[in-house]
């Protein structure tokens, strides 16, 4: 008995031995069944079809998958960048829906970042080609990237110090592709803004990105669906979103884009057979109809991934976790977010100084600034066309604030031809060559020639040293030449004429010869303070008269068969006061403007024998602002008068017509013909109802009034109604050309009405 109980003790640690080993072997069965699979999410390239992969994730997001891994090229780099940071599909919805994408691919700039020098460039020519060793050379790229570069870094700002990209709140994976090479670039790892613009820089809409000195370009081109990559991160099982179409037919290839597209797409059709087998759930949105760039039919693009993958859910439902993305809504970084800039770390700035950089971004390093300041910043800097696109980024640091780094990659071209063309009916047509080089004396010097042929030879020279907020100096040349018929009685009121003739209308002819120097400084790229001094030769002549030929004195003919009324150079000096915040030269819909000009005329040749000293100022103040949605109203009032004895004429104010940039004292006034309404001094109201009634099309309804006569200021005449007074219907069009203006107009005061066409840039 005894040894039967010992046997049976010693027996019972092999009996627990062996239940605990299948019960260790039965739990370790059971886990591996109820493992979880990774689930790996692949978006393929696709330009504005990529929208598609918006639907899908909310198909994907409504069955309860969840998902593990993340990897894209091109437009799927950039729609599973964000996903994988942790928006919602519906939050990069509304993102998309807000974003104006044609606008940000279109890189322009807003017109506050830009200096009035710039803001002139912008709104004088056509076309700008880089120049060099006196050959045309064609840009690298439509488009610089800067705005879309500026709208990732905003987006991605949660995230901005995760160099991982294993670490994001799902793991992700883009490709790019080496441009020298040829070869496909894995991006896991950097500052995230910057890997999804290389993998998305379109070739010809895109400059191409440099990271770790390689050039890299959209990832499509070698990798348009990276199924593999993410095969690597450890996904079991594959969720495919393909955006890609087949080639395309003769019909569907009517840009370079597309043409570029289908090249690249001879090789990824092929790849794409494979590919989709590889593929566990394979959703294939049907977009054959749209472009690269439909970014304009966002929500169609979008209900068809919606579409195609609700032809998938039941297989999506069996990857069911029931998991819910998004239950912390991601709160997007917004412009007044406050940040602290307390270390500038610039690198690549070999021309251009530390106090240049400083000085157009416009803050001050450990003072509170914010999100839209900053970015308001380094489009300053990239408004100036001194630099490729200035990938910038945002980091922590262990000082409490932030690092801005800012690798600056300076233009080495320095010289541009730029071409524009207009019509209008004092100018006629006119073509514009202008060749604008930079850097010639000092570092921050542009110099700039306007050649401008047609109806009326004209030309523009500038010369320009850009200190910012310091004191800039400029040198300004021009020539310009006009001609105009108008009522004979104008002339005979403003100067002396030696014949009795008895005719209502003569051709004028207006040449204005001008040349200044000053100083300037610049706040914020919307004020300016200007003081100068200014030579002037102004000739009023005509070729109406037959008188025998004689000398030149006033009201008689010239041996070269002219008849001058004025013939005199004029010395002055001056001051400018500028504000400009309007959001468009031609058509604007929000800001204020201010201009404000004194000449005092110290010196002439006197061609008329009555000079002595005076001088004359003028001001306009302008405010424009949003009615309601595309409803804009833009109201102006003017002024200007002279002050001293002198009988000089030459200088008096002249309204009538439509336009801008005119020289001297030359003011638009619609209702009348061009230089109808003479007077030393005047007073003008404006105002200007523009509905947009379409994309860059305009209805517009304007209305001016005014008083104009000598001494108005003096008289009290100035307040009384307005003698004077004109309205105008019209359409305007925003084109490549610039802005298409077609008025017409008419006055209570006589029954003839005017008929105005403006085309092009103003110059």
């Amino acid at each position: 008995m005894t040894l039967f109980v010992k046997n049976n003790i010693r027996r019972i640690p092999m009996v627990l031995a062996v239940l605990l080993l299948s019960a260790s072997s039965l739990i370790a069965q059971n886990n591996e069944e109820n493992k979880k699979p990774k689930i790996g999410l692949v978006l393929s390239g696709g330009g504005a079809k990529g929208m598609a992969h918006i639907g899908a994730l909310k198909i994907i997001e409504e069955a309860g998958v969840e998902i593990d891994y993340i990897g894209g090229s091109s437009m799927g780099a950039i729609v599973g960048a964000l996903y994988a940071a942790g928006y919602t599909a519906n939050e990069l919805d509304s993102i998309f829906k807000a974003t104006n994408i044609g606008s940000l691919i279109q890189d322009n700039l807003p017109r506050s970042a830009k200096t009035f020098y710039e803001k002139e460039d912008s709104e004088r020519y056509a076309l700008t080609l880089p120049f060099k060793n006196f050959k045309v050379t064609v840009p690298p790229a439509f488009s610089g990237g800067q705005n879309i570069y500026n709208e990732f870094v905003r987006l991605l700002y949660h995230v901005k110090d995760i160099d991982d990209f294993n670490k994001l709140p799902t793991p992700f994976v883009c490709i790019a592709t080496d441009i020298e090479t040829g070869k496909q670039v894995i991006l896991n790892s950097g500052y995230l803004p910057e890997a999804i613009l290389a993998s998305g820089t379109l070739p010809s809409l895109f400059e191409p990105t440099i990271i770790n000195d390689k050039v890299l370009i959209d990832g499509g081109v070698v990798n348009n669906y990276p199924i593999d990559e993410v095969r690597e991160m450890g996904a079991d099982i594959i969720i495919g979103v393909d955006v890609q179409h087949d080639l395309s037919d003769r019909e569907a290839l009517l840009s370079a884009t597309e043409i570029l597209l289908q090249i690249n797409n001879y090789r990824t059709v092929a790849d794409m057979q494979i590919k989709s087998k590889k593929t566990d759930i394979y959703i294939k949105p049907k977009i054959e109809q749209y472009s690269v760039i439909d970014f304009n039919r966002l929500g169609e693009i979008v209900k068809t991934g919606e579409d195609a993958a609700n032809l998938k859910i039941d297989e999506l439902r069996q990857l069911s976790t029931d998991y819910k993305k998004g239950k912390n809504a991601i709160s997007v970084v917004e412009g007044e977010k406050q940040l602290i800039v307390n270390r500038l770390l610039i690198d690549g700035n070999t021309v251009h100084t530390r106090g240049y950089v400083k000085g157009k971004l416009r803050f001050n390093l450990d003072e509170p600034t914010n999100f839209k300041k900053l970015q308001q910043g380094i489009s300053n800097l990239s408004a100036t066309g001194n630099f490729r696109t200035i990938k910038y980024k945002l980091l922590d640091n262990i000082n409490g604030g932030e690092d801005l780094i800012l690798p600056l990659d300076e233009i080495k071209n320095t010289s541009f031809l730029r071409l524009g063309a207009h019509f209008d009916d004092l100018y006629k047509s006119a073509a514009l060559i202008n060749l604008t080089k930079r850097r010639i004396l000092s570092k921050d010097d542009v110099a700039s020639f306007d050649f401008i042929l047609g109806d009326n030879i004209r030309y523009n020279f500038e010369y320009y040293i850009d200190k910012g907020s310091y004191w800039s100096f400029g040198i300004n040349s021009r020539f310009n030449d006009f001609e105009q018929e108008i009522n004979f009685d104008l002339i005979q009121d403003n100067f002396e004429v030696g014949t009795g003739t008895t005719l209502n209308r003569i051709n004028l002819n207006v040449s204005d010869f001008t040349n200044q120097l000053y100083i300037q400084t610049v706040v914020k790229e919307e004020f300016a303070f200007t003081l100068g001094a200014e030579f002037k030769h102004l000739q009023y002549s005509t070729r109406t008269f037959a008188d025998t030929p004689n000398s030149t004195t006033p009201g008689t003919t010239a041996s070269n068969g002219r008849t001058y009324f004025d013939r005199s150079n004029f010395i002055s000096a001056y001051g400018a006061l500028k504000l400009d915040t309007y959001d468009d030269k031609y058509f604007p819909s929000r800001g204020l403007y201010f201009n404000g000009d004194m000449h005092y005329y110290v010196l002439s040749s006197d061609f008329n024998n009555n000079f002595k000293d005076f001088s004359v100022s003028k001001a306009r103040l302008g405010m424009a602002m949003p009615l309601m949605d595309k409803l804009s109203i833009n109201i102006e009032t003017e002024g200007g008068f002279k002050l001293g004895t002198s009988n000089v004429t030459s200088f008096d104010f002249l309204l009538g017509g439509y336009g801008t940039d005119f020289i001297n004292n030359f003011v638009p006034f619609v209702g009348y013909d061009f230089i109808s309404l003479p007077g030393n001094s005047f007073v003008k109201a404006y105002a200007r109802l523009d509905f947009e009634f379409a994309k860059k099309n305009h209805a517009l309804f304007t209305a001016n009034f005014a008083n104009v006569d000598d001494d108005l200021f003096r008289t009290g005449d100035w307040f009384k109604a307005p003698t004077y007074s004109g309205y105008g219907i019209g359409y305007g069009l925003e084109s490549f050309l610039g802005p298409i203006n077609l008025m017409y107009s008419w006055t209570p005061e006589i029954e003839k009405s005017q008929f105005f066409v403006s085309v092009g840039y103003w110059f």
